[in-house]
């Protein structure tokens, strides 16, 4: 392996692969007028959205929103130098213009993301918090989710351990359900986690490394059996660049990893953005107001769709009239995540109700500021237990009344789950800028500390085409997977494979960074919610 210093004088190594640096001298420049024209471009965006809002407090949202772009730059700085580590040590690019090159990609990947991901992580909360995420409990639930998670990914960070952004964010939200669920009195609604979500989220995070093992194992395997070039399997020769098709190849791996990491990772801070901004200023994102300026006609026809549906499934002489009695079953439902025949009359009910309450109006411009919040909140519990249904199959349906409830589903989450172009552009600068500081400890680590002989070209581009593979495919299916567990592991992989050993001291830290994230994230989350609850 190489050294960061050398061995007797404790100097720095002039040819160690961290020291070469590019001859792009345009490019951290043309970046920088990115960055100015995307924070220009936020500014703008923000003023326009805010125009619709009653009153901005202008001291919290400032507070929140930095916060809440502080974890997205401290998850650029921790996570993506995984990313970056096999072109600088296998020397195929610079390290300086290899750092700049992730950063460029891993924005776009944050620009061009879907929001999946980000509203997957966001269901793992208390329904109960997201529903009152303008009042002090929700003011509370964000400042500890964010406070927690960049504590520990900058203690990790400090320590050299590529530990999981995901992972992180994953166990602060468990923890302040489990705060909430302590707190709340006996038998509030919706106030504890959703296990079922979580176990699904918990299983994703826990096996990703796994498959990043074993898969760049077979891969390295597999490229031996079919590519039969020495200079594959060699360690990189001096300062001398390996091969062009090499280069390109590993090359490509980085950029396909950091676009995949913009693409999945920078969805949870524009998850917490929307909570921010919702609970702060409803009256302007409470609804959505980014898409066609039909959408909201095609919501009453769903729900007169889904309401007819519905009625047939409805027992004879069970009815719910009074609105307050439909809301509290509906709740009620949600909260234990059962149904019974008067849930069936209640969601009907509830439906037709908030249904009526924006029949006048023929876009959300027009509904008036004081019920846009409360027809958020009605619309977003009405698609909690649309879940129980489609999701949950705890009420039997025909198929074609069971696609009158998923219509209506998708019309449900198009009103409360969006994210506008500017917070996404906000999350890309944060996470861009992040690339670009504090990367070379988590590097080091990567490139030097995990196995005992020196990274192979072979090794680098098997390790990063899994990964690469990895977290596009959670990516499309909406699930958050660690680019830190997955490329790492699957270094680790090729070195097995390889039979060039592993450092088992370097793969105990990180197997211990592993284990205690979840443990450790839940416990600073659960203190952090109890404490701001007093606070705010």
């Amino acid at each position: 392996m190489v050294d960061v210093v050398s061995s007797e004088a404790g100097i720095p190594r002039p040819d160690h692969p961290l020291h070469s640096s590019g001859s792009a001298k345009w490019f951290l420049p043309a970046f920088g007028v990115l960055v100015l024209v995307g924070v220009v471009y936020v500014g703008y965006a923000l003023s326009q959205d805010l125009a619709e809002a009653k009153t901005v407090p202008w001291i919290l949202l400032g507070i929140a929103l930095l916060i809440a772009l502080g974890f997205e730059f401290v998850n650029g700085f921790h996570d993506t130098a995984n990313a970056v580590a096999t072109v600088i040590y296998t020397r195929s690019m610079p390290a300086e213009f290899a750092v700049m090159w992730s950063g460029a990609f891993n924005f776009l990947g944050v620009l061009t993301s879907s929001g999946a991901v980000a509203f997957g992580i966001l269901s793992l909360l208390p329904v109960e918090l997201i529903l009152q995420v303008g009042s002090s409990s929700g003011f509370a639930m964000v400042f500890a989710l964010l406070v927690a998670a960049i504590l520990w990914n900058l203690g990790t960070w400090f320590l050299g351990l590529p530990a999981s952004s995901s992972h992180t964010m994953v166990g602060s939200i468990i923890g302040v359900g489990l705060a909430n669920q302590f707190m709340a009195p006996a038998g509030s609604a919706t106030s504890g986690v959703d296990w079922s979500q979580a176990t699904n989220v918990g299983i994703t995070l826990l096996v990703s490394p796994i498959i990043g093992f074993f898969a760049a194992a077979i891969l390295l395997y597999a490229m031996k059996l079919l590519v039969r070039n020495p200079a594959l399997y060699e360690a990189p020769k001096g300062n001398t660049p390996p091969p062009w098709w090499i280069r390109g190849l590993l090359i490509f791996t980085c950029t396909g990893v950091s676009f995949a990491h913009g693409s999945n990772d920078g969805q949870k801070g524009m998850g917490l953005i929307m909570l921010i901004l919702i609970g702060v200023v409803p009256t302007a994102f409470a609804l959505n107001r980014t898409p066609d300026i039909n959408y909201l006609e095609a919501y009453k026809a769903a729900s007169v769709n889904v309401e007819t549906a519905l009625g047939k499934y409805v027992k004879p002489g069970v009815t719910v009239t009074d609105a307050k009695d439909a809301k509290a079953a509906v709740q009620d439902a949600v909260r234990t995540r059962t149904w019974n025949d008067q849930t069936t009359a209640a969601l009907q009910t509830y439906i037709h109700n908030t249904t009526a309450g924006l029949q006048p109006y023929a876009t959300v411009d027009n509904v008036p500021t004081d019920l846009v919040s409360n027809a958020r909140n009605d619309i977003y519990l009405i698609g909690e237990a649309l879940k129980l249904i489609d999701k949950k199959k705890l009420l039997p349906m025909e198929a074609a009344d069971l696609k009158a409830v998923t219509d209506y589903h998708k019309a449900v989450d198009n009103a409360t789950k969006f994210i506008p172009i500017w917070v996404k552009v906000a999350v890309a600068l944060a996470l861009g800028l992040g690339t670009m500081v504090g990367w070379k400890r988590i590097v080091v680590t990567v490139g030097e500390k995990i196995g005992k002989s020196h990274l192979t070209y072979g090794q680098g581009a098997a390790a990063e085409l899994v990964a690469m593979v990895t977290i596009g495919m959670a990516d499309r299916l909406g699930l958050p997977v660690s680019t830190t567990h997955v490329l790492s592991s699957g270094v680790a992989g090729t070195m097995a494979a390889n039979g060039s050993g592993l450092q088992w001291s370097t793969v105990r830290n990180l197997l211990l960074a592993w284990v205690l994230t979840l443990p450790c994230s839940i416990t600073l989350a659960f203190v952090l919610f109890i404490v701001f609850r007093q606070v705010f």
